[in-house]
Protein backbone atom coordinates (compact mmCIF):
# COMPACT_ATOMS: atom_id res chain seq x y z
CA UNK A 1 0.00 0.00 0.00
CA UNK A 2 1.28 3.37 -0.65
CA UNK A 3 0.23 6.89 0.47
CA UNK A 4 0.98 10.42 -0.50
CA UNK A 5 0.20 12.01 2.67
CA UNK A 6 -0.24 15.94 1.30
CA UNK A 7 -0.86 19.20 3.02
CA UNK A 8 -3.67 19.55 1.26
CA UNK A 9 -4.96 16.08 -0.02
CA UNK A 10 -4.52 12.13 0.69
CA UNK A 11 -4.35 9.69 -2.19
CA UNK A 12 -4.02 5.84 -1.36
CA UNK A 13 -2.87 3.03 -3.56
CA UNK A 14 -3.11 -0.40 -3.12
CA UNK A 15 -0.94 -2.71 -5.38
CA UNK A 16 -2.68 -4.30 -7.95
CA UNK A 17 -5.32 -2.06 -8.02
CA UNK A 18 -4.23 1.80 -8.24
CA UNK A 19 -5.63 4.78 -6.87
CA UNK A 20 -8.24 3.49 -4.54
CA UNK A 21 -8.99 6.72 -2.25
CA UNK A 22 -8.26 10.74 -2.63
CA UNK A 23 -9.84 12.46 0.03
CA UNK A 24 -8.74 16.12 1.13
CA UNK A 25 -6.47 16.23 4.66
CA UNK A 26 -8.38 17.42 7.07
CA UNK A 27 -9.99 15.79 10.13
CA UNK A 28 -13.13 16.66 12.21
CA UNK A 29 -12.24 15.35 15.91
CA UNK A 30 -15.02 15.71 19.06
CA UNK A 31 -13.10 17.87 21.53
CA UNK A 32 -15.21 16.21 24.55
CA UNK A 33 -13.34 12.72 24.13
CA UNK A 34 -11.17 12.89 20.98
CA UNK A 35 -12.78 10.77 18.79
CA UNK A 36 -12.41 11.33 15.10
CA UNK A 37 -15.98 11.91 13.66
CA UNK A 38 -14.99 12.68 9.93
CA UNK A 39 -12.11 12.65 7.74
CA UNK A 40 -11.54 13.68 3.97
CA UNK A 41 -14.41 15.23 2.09
CA UNK A 42 -17.08 15.28 5.29
CA UNK A 43 -14.54 17.25 7.55
CA UNK A 44 -13.59 19.46 5.03
CA UNK A 45 -17.11 20.77 4.29
CA UNK A 46 -16.73 21.37 8.12
CA UNK A 47 -14.13 24.12 7.84
CA UNK A 48 -14.72 26.88 9.54
CA UNK A 49 -18.43 25.97 10.77
CA UNK A 50 -17.97 23.96 13.43
CA UNK A 51 -19.64 24.83 16.87
CA UNK A 52 -17.13 24.77 20.18
CA UNK A 53 -17.35 20.99 20.82
CA UNK A 54 -15.76 20.41 17.90
CA UNK A 55 -12.93 20.71 15.83
CA UNK A 56 -12.31 20.56 11.92
CA UNK A 57 -8.23 20.59 11.13
CA UNK A 58 -5.60 19.81 8.67
CA UNK A 59 -3.04 17.48 10.81
CA UNK A 60 -0.21 18.18 8.19
CA UNK A 61 1.64 21.60 7.86
CA UNK A 62 4.07 22.53 5.63
CA UNK A 63 4.39 19.25 4.27
CA UNK A 64 4.84 17.29 7.78
CA UNK A 65 3.14 16.04 10.70
CA UNK A 66 1.61 18.79 12.94
CA UNK A 67 -0.60 16.84 14.69
CA UNK A 68 0.61 13.35 15.57
CA UNK A 69 -2.51 11.45 17.37
CA UNK A 70 -4.86 13.10 14.13
CA UNK A 71 -2.46 12.06 11.33
CA UNK A 72 -2.42 8.54 13.13
CA UNK A 73 -6.39 8.15 13.80
CA UNK A 74 -6.55 9.47 9.33
CA UNK A 75 -4.04 7.12 8.36
CA UNK A 76 -6.08 3.97 10.72
CA UNK A 77 -8.96 5.63 8.57
CA UNK A 78 -7.42 5.22 4.88
CA UNK A 79 -6.17 1.67 5.88
CA UNK A 80 -9.62 0.39 7.25
CA UNK A 81 -11.82 2.17 4.32
CA UNK A 82 -9.36 0.81 1.46
CA UNK A 83 -9.85 -2.68 2.64
CA UNK A 84 -5.72 -2.82 2.94
CA UNK A 85 -6.59 -4.27 6.58
CA UNK A 86 -7.85 -7.67 6.41
CA UNK A 87 -8.48 -9.38 9.45
CA UNK A 88 -5.10 -10.31 10.88
CA UNK A 89 -2.82 -9.27 8.19
CA UNK A 90 -1.77 -6.02 8.06
CA UNK A 91 0.21 -4.31 5.12
CA UNK A 92 3.56 -2.97 4.31
CA UNK A 93 3.14 0.76 3.97
CA UNK A 94 5.19 3.32 1.76
CA UNK A 95 4.48 6.65 2.68
CA UNK A 96 6.54 9.85 0.97
CA UNK A 97 8.20 13.11 2.57
CA UNK A 98 9.62 16.12 1.26
CA UNK A 99 13.04 16.07 0.93
CA UNK A 100 14.53 18.76 3.57
CA UNK A 101 12.50 17.07 6.40
CA UNK A 102 14.55 16.34 9.73
CA UNK A 103 14.89 12.96 11.46
CA UNK A 104 12.26 14.04 14.29
CA UNK A 105 9.53 14.72 11.44
CA UNK A 106 10.30 11.52 9.49
CA UNK A 107 10.45 9.33 12.69
CA UNK A 108 6.92 11.09 13.58
CA UNK A 109 5.60 9.70 9.96
CA UNK A 110 7.12 6.40 10.78
CA UNK A 111 5.71 6.08 13.98
CA UNK A 112 1.91 7.20 13.07
CA UNK A 113 2.10 4.76 10.16
CA UNK A 114 2.88 1.78 12.33
CA UNK A 115 0.36 2.73 15.24
CA UNK A 116 -2.04 3.12 12.41
CA UNK A 117 -1.71 -0.54 11.83
CA UNK A 118 1.33 -1.25 9.48
CA UNK A 119 2.86 -4.17 9.10
CA UNK A 120 6.42 -2.43 7.75
CA UNK A 121 6.44 1.17 7.07
CA UNK A 122 8.94 3.08 4.34
CA UNK A 123 9.57 6.26 3.80
CA UNK A 124 10.58 7.64 -0.15
CA UNK A 125 11.50 11.33 -0.23
CA UNK A 126 8.62 13.49 -2.84
CA UNK A 127 10.66 14.80 -5.47
CA UNK A 128 11.88 11.43 -6.37
CA UNK A 129 8.68 9.64 -6.41
CA UNK A 130 7.23 12.87 -8.15
CA UNK A 131 9.82 11.97 -10.77
CA UNK A 132 9.30 8.34 -11.20
CA UNK A 133 5.18 9.32 -11.61
CA UNK A 134 5.88 11.88 -14.18
CA UNK A 135 8.34 9.03 -16.35
CA UNK A 136 11.69 10.59 -15.71
CA UNK A 137 14.32 7.78 -16.16
CA UNK A 138 15.84 8.48 -12.94
CA UNK A 139 18.44 5.48 -13.13
CA UNK A 140 20.26 7.01 -15.97
CA UNK A 141 23.50 9.05 -15.17
CA UNK A 142 21.73 12.39 -16.43
CA UNK A 143 20.20 15.09 -14.81
CA UNK A 144 16.95 16.08 -14.33
CA UNK A 145 15.68 19.02 -12.52
CA UNK A 146 11.78 17.95 -10.62
CA UNK A 147 10.05 20.61 -8.98
CA UNK A 148 7.22 19.34 -6.57
CA UNK A 149 4.52 21.92 -5.46
CA UNK A 150 2.00 20.85 -3.24
CA UNK A 151 -0.22 22.65 -0.47
CA UNK A 152 2.47 23.44 2.47
CA UNK A 153 6.07 23.05 0.56
CA UNK A 154 7.34 23.26 -2.76
CA UNK A 155 10.72 21.39 -3.79
CA UNK A 156 12.93 21.40 -6.08
CA UNK A 157 15.45 18.56 -7.16
CA UNK A 158 17.82 17.43 -9.08
CA UNK A 159 17.75 13.35 -9.58
CA UNK A 160 20.71 11.47 -11.41
CA UNK A 161 21.68 7.87 -10.79
CA UNK A 162 18.46 7.33 -9.02
CA UNK A 163 19.73 10.05 -6.39
CA UNK A 164 18.63 13.20 -5.12
CA UNK A 165 21.85 15.34 -6.47
CA UNK A 166 20.97 18.32 -4.86
CA UNK A 167 17.47 19.96 -3.29
CA UNK A 168 16.21 22.65 -1.98
CA UNK A 169 12.49 23.31 -0.38
CA UNK A 170 10.37 26.53 0.92
CA UNK A 171 7.37 25.87 3.37
CA UNK A 172 5.71 28.19 0.33
CA UNK A 173 3.10 26.46 -1.56
CA UNK A 174 -0.87 26.29 -2.58
CA UNK A 175 -1.96 27.48 0.96
CA UNK A 176 0.69 29.98 1.35
CA UNK A 177 -0.93 31.71 -2.12
CA UNK A 178 -4.52 31.18 -0.93
CA UNK A 179 -3.02 33.54 2.65
CA UNK A 180 -1.88 35.66 -0.01
CA UNK A 181 -4.96 36.09 -1.63
CA UNK A 182 -7.16 36.57 1.40
CA UNK A 183 -4.12 39.27 3.05
CA UNK A 184 -4.57 41.17 -0.15
CA UNK A 185 -8.49 41.16 -0.54
CA UNK A 186 -8.54 42.24 3.26
CA UNK A 187 -5.75 45.02 2.55
CA UNK A 188 -7.82 46.39 -0.68
CA UNK A 189 -11.21 45.89 0.06
CA UNK A 190 -11.56 45.41 3.65
CA UNK A 191 -12.98 42.03 3.11
CA UNK A 192 -12.21 38.91 5.29
CA UNK A 193 -12.72 35.47 3.52
CA UNK A 194 -12.16 31.92 4.55
CA UNK A 195 -9.50 29.64 2.87
CA UNK A 196 -11.74 27.43 0.93
CA UNK A 197 -12.87 31.04 -0.54
CA UNK A 198 -9.28 31.95 -1.52
CA UNK A 199 -8.87 28.90 -2.95
CA UNK A 200 -11.64 29.43 -5.29
CA UNK A 201 -10.34 32.24 -6.52
CA UNK A 202 -7.40 31.23 -7.41
CA UNK A 203 -8.38 28.30 -9.24
CA UNK A 204 -11.06 30.58 -10.84
CA UNK A 205 -8.68 33.83 -11.32
CA UNK A 206 -5.25 33.01 -10.56
CA UNK A 207 -2.15 33.52 -13.09
CA UNK A 208 1.21 33.94 -12.10
CA UNK A 209 1.83 36.24 -14.97
CA UNK A 210 -0.66 38.99 -16.12
CA UNK A 211 -3.44 38.26 -18.21
CA UNK A 212 -4.31 40.37 -21.20
CA UNK A 213 -7.62 40.01 -21.24
CA UNK A 214 -9.10 40.36 -17.54
CA UNK A 215 -11.62 38.08 -15.71
CA UNK A 216 -13.63 38.94 -13.08
CA UNK A 217 -15.75 36.75 -9.78
CA UNK A 218 -17.95 37.84 -7.37
CA UNK A 219 -16.48 37.43 -3.57
CA UNK A 220 -18.21 37.09 -0.44
CA UNK A 221 -16.80 37.53 2.98
CA UNK A 222 -17.24 39.50 6.09
CA UNK A 223 -17.03 43.59 6.27
CA UNK A 224 -13.84 44.15 8.56
CA UNK A 225 -14.93 47.18 9.65
CA UNK A 226 -18.65 47.18 9.59
CA UNK A 227 -18.93 43.26 10.38
CA UNK A 228 -21.73 42.38 8.03
CA UNK A 229 -21.65 40.05 5.42
CA UNK A 230 -20.04 41.89 1.96
CA UNK A 231 -19.96 41.10 -1.61
CA UNK A 232 -17.46 42.50 -3.55
CA UNK A 233 -15.57 42.28 -7.30
CA UNK A 234 -12.03 40.95 -7.88
CA UNK A 235 -10.51 40.88 -11.32
CA UNK A 236 -7.57 38.32 -12.27
CA UNK A 237 -5.22 41.10 -12.33
CA UNK A 238 -5.33 41.92 -8.55
CA UNK A 239 -4.98 38.12 -7.95
CA UNK A 240 -2.08 38.32 -9.82
CA UNK A 241 -0.71 40.95 -8.19
CA UNK A 242 -1.57 39.50 -5.27
CA UNK A 243 -0.10 35.91 -5.28
CA UNK A 244 3.25 37.72 -6.98
CA UNK A 245 5.62 37.50 -3.57
CA UNK A 246 4.53 33.50 -2.77
CA UNK A 247 5.60 32.58 -6.37
CA UNK A 248 8.93 34.77 -6.30
CA UNK A 249 9.91 32.69 -3.17
CA UNK A 250 9.43 29.16 -5.61
CA UNK A 251 11.45 30.45 -8.06
CA UNK A 252 13.96 31.62 -5.95
CA UNK A 253 14.49 28.23 -4.36
CA UNK A 254 14.59 26.69 -7.99
CA UNK A 255 17.27 29.03 -8.95
CA UNK A 256 18.95 28.16 -5.71
CA UNK A 257 19.26 24.36 -6.85
CA UNK A 258 20.47 25.46 -10.20
CA UNK A 259 23.67 27.56 -8.49
CA UNK A 260 24.84 24.26 -6.57
CA UNK A 261 24.56 21.68 -9.90
CA UNK A 262 27.97 20.36 -11.14
CA UNK A 263 28.42 21.83 -14.61
CA UNK A 264 27.72 18.40 -16.45
CA UNK A 265 24.35 18.34 -15.29
CA UNK A 266 23.40 21.74 -16.08
CA UNK A 267 23.62 21.45 -19.51
CA UNK A 268 21.50 18.08 -18.92
CA UNK A 269 18.89 20.28 -17.53
CA UNK A 270 19.15 22.98 -20.33
CA UNK A 271 18.25 19.73 -22.66
CA UNK A 272 15.52 18.73 -20.95
CA UNK A 273 14.31 21.69 -18.56
CA UNK A 274 12.40 21.31 -15.40
CA UNK A 275 9.44 18.97 -14.83
CA UNK A 276 6.41 20.43 -13.05
CA UNK A 277 4.59 18.41 -10.64
CA UNK A 278 1.59 18.74 -7.86
CA UNK A 279 -1.35 20.80 -7.61
CA UNK A 280 0.43 24.31 -7.72
CA UNK A 281 2.18 23.13 -11.04
CA UNK A 282 -1.42 23.74 -12.28
CA UNK A 283 -1.31 27.36 -11.72
CA UNK A 284 -2.66 28.95 -15.13
CA UNK A 285 0.77 29.47 -16.68
CA UNK A 286 2.97 28.99 -14.06
CA UNK A 287 5.11 27.09 -16.34
CA UNK A 288 5.72 30.07 -18.72
CA UNK A 289 6.29 32.07 -15.33
CA UNK A 290 9.52 29.67 -14.31
CA UNK A 291 10.85 29.79 -18.01
CA UNK A 292 10.63 33.19 -17.99
CA UNK A 293 12.85 33.72 -14.72
CA UNK A 294 15.26 30.98 -15.00
CA UNK A 295 15.65 30.66 -18.80
CA UNK A 296 15.46 27.37 -18.64
CA UNK A 297 12.64 25.91 -20.25
CA UNK A 298 9.40 24.63 -17.83
CA UNK A 299 6.57 21.91 -18.41
CA UNK A 300 4.08 20.68 -16.79
CA UNK A 301 3.94 17.13 -15.85
CA UNK A 302 1.07 14.77 -17.18
CA UNK A 303 -1.68 14.46 -14.35
CA UNK A 304 0.33 16.74 -11.61
CA UNK A 305 -1.90 15.93 -9.04
CA UNK A 306 -1.18 12.22 -9.20
CA UNK A 307 2.73 11.98 -10.11
CA UNK A 308 3.70 11.65 -6.18
CA UNK A 309 1.01 8.59 -5.89
CA UNK A 310 2.15 6.62 -9.32
CA UNK A 311 5.69 7.32 -7.95
CA UNK A 312 5.18 5.85 -4.55
CA UNK A 313 2.93 2.74 -6.13
CA UNK A 314 5.82 2.00 -9.00
CA UNK A 315 8.13 2.33 -6.24
CA UNK A 316 6.49 -0.43 -4.22
CA UNK A 317 5.89 -2.82 -6.69
CA UNK A 318 9.45 -2.50 -7.45
CA UNK A 319 11.25 -2.85 -3.94
CA UNK A 320 14.19 -3.80 -5.27
CA UNK A 321 14.92 -2.30 -7.59
CA UNK A 322 14.83 1.24 -5.89
CA UNK A 323 15.52 -0.16 -2.38
CA UNK A 324 18.29 2.60 -2.12
CA UNK A 325 15.81 5.32 -2.50
CA UNK A 326 13.72 5.07 0.45
CA UNK A 327 14.20 4.36 4.29
CA UNK A 328 11.91 1.67 6.56
CA UNK A 329 11.14 1.47 9.61
CA UNK A 330 13.75 -0.84 11.20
Amino acid sequence: MAIDLGTANCLVYLMGEGIVMEEPTVVAVSLSDGRVLAVGKKAQEMLGRTPGNIKASRPMRDGVVADYAVTRAMLTYFLRESGALKGFIKPEVMICVPAGVTQVERRAVLAATMAAGARKAYLIEEPLAAAVGAGVPIAEPSGNLIMDMGGGASEAAVISLGGVVAFKSVRVAGNKIDNAIARYVRRKHNLVIGEQTAEKVKIALGSAIMPSKQEKMDVTGRDSVTGLPKQIEITSGEVCEAIREPLDKIVAMVKAVMEEVPPELSSDIIDKGVVMSGGTALLKNFDKFVTQETGVPAFVAEDPLRCVIKGIGIAMENLELYKKSFIDSR
